[in-house]
């Protein structure tokens, strides 16, 4: 890959984490309940949102590997046993926020119960978001084991030499 592109891709996935960071950090104070609450109400004592940030520490490893991953790329050393360990990284990551968002589903599906509401468009858009991280984890296992197997011959290769 030519050193631009793979700027230009790290700049996205920075652009993303801090639109994310940016989301995470500005959308608790629009929330009906949150409008005219504290800073610390908003923030302590919903369990809920803490709950989000911890499960987004994930996301956030995912990222991390993913800026490396394309700096292994920039550096032509996309054969490396590194690389491999980012994407199996990046595996585990991403279906580990997928688990997240299934359980936070699961806590709005009994919260809505108890309370005699609907929650069907939380957990519709849940199911978006667990779909969407297992298929990012299946092309990262789908790689990994490429990427794996291309590390494997050139070792062989270099040996052979």
């Amino acid at each position: 890959m030519k050193r631009r592109s793979t700027l230009f891709l790290q700049a996205v996935i920075v652009a993303i984490g801090i639109g994310v960071l940016a989301l995470m950090l500005w959308e608790p104070h629009l929330e009906g309940r949150n409008v005219n609450a504290t800073f610390f109400a908003i923030y302590f004592k919903d369990p809920f949102l803490a709950y989000a940030y911890t499960a987004s520490i994930a996301f956030f490893v995912a990222l991390y590997q993913a800026f490396k991953l394309l700096g292994y790329a920039g550096q032509n050393k996309i054969f490396s046993q590194a690389a491999v360990d980012a994407l199996r990284t990046i595996k585990y990551c991403v279906f580990i926020t997928a688990g997240a968002i299934i359980a936070a589903d699961a806590y709005l599906m009994i919260a809505a119960r108890s309370n005699n509401e609907d929650a069907a468009g939380a957990v519709m858009l849940g199911i978006i978001a667990t779909f969407a991280s297992i298929v990012v984890g299946t092309a990262a296992a789908v790689f990994e084991r490429v990427l794996q197997n291309a590390v494997d011959i050139k070792s062989e290769n270099d040996l052979t030499v």
